[in-house]
């Protein structure tokens, strides 16, 4: 982590945890890319390594994620994709020229256009957020059950009952609220 900006929560599905990259958001939300070099980072965490981002490509990048945060959020709730949504998501995925890699572990690698550029790397991510919200991956998109948070997350589970984004962050500091409110109710349980 960069000194003094919040540490990134990191997923395994990249379209869900790039909507992760503002958090909190009926609560106190945290903006975890406040900066285009902090967007550089996330970006390379995914393996996207990008050259450089501007202010007005921040901006896109931002653009891109309320949209797949507004798109997944209606999948979720079974609710109709909003059409501005649909629109960037679709805008972003077109306008990037990154290509799947198989490596030779058997693994999957991105490449960006040759110029390394943030579009290319915006591009992937909307790709992949067509690939979740359209139903071609296996998994269920949900929303968090913390009331502060409330962000679509991808349940790859057996059961497909995940109730958190996150347990180390939603779900703990929820089982930590309620059993905190049980030693309120109850102080001679306190060991």
């Amino acid at each position: 982590m960069r000194s003094g900006f919040p540490d990134f929560r990191l997923g395994t599905v990249l379209a869900t945890s790039f909507t992760g990259t503002l958090s909190e958001r009926h609560g106190n939300a945290v903006e975890r890319i406040p900066t285009p070099q902090r967007l550089i980072d996330w970006l390379a965490v995914y393996g996207l390594a990008v050259d450089s981002c501007t202010p007005a490509q921040l901006e896109l990048a931002r653009e891109l994620r309320e949209s797949i945060h507004a798109a997944a959020t209606a999948a979720a709730l079974q609710d109709p994709i909003p059409a501005a949504a649909v629109q960037v998501i679709n805008d972003r995925s077109a306008q990037g020229r990154g290509a799947a890699i198989l490596t030779a572990e058997g693994g999957r690698e991105w490449r960006l256009g040759s110029a390394s550029r943030l579009e290319d790397a915006l591009g992937v991510i909307a790709a992949d957020a067509i690939s979740v919200i359209s139903g071609e991956r296996d998994g269920k998109l949900a929303l968090c059950a913390s009331p502060t948070c409330q962000a679509a997350f991808f349940d790859t589970s057996r059961s497909r009952t995940r109730r958190w984004c996150d347990m180390n962050t939603c779900g703990n500091r929820q089982k930590k609220a309620r059993f905190n409110a049980n030693q309120r109710k109850d102080p001679s349980s306190a060991g």
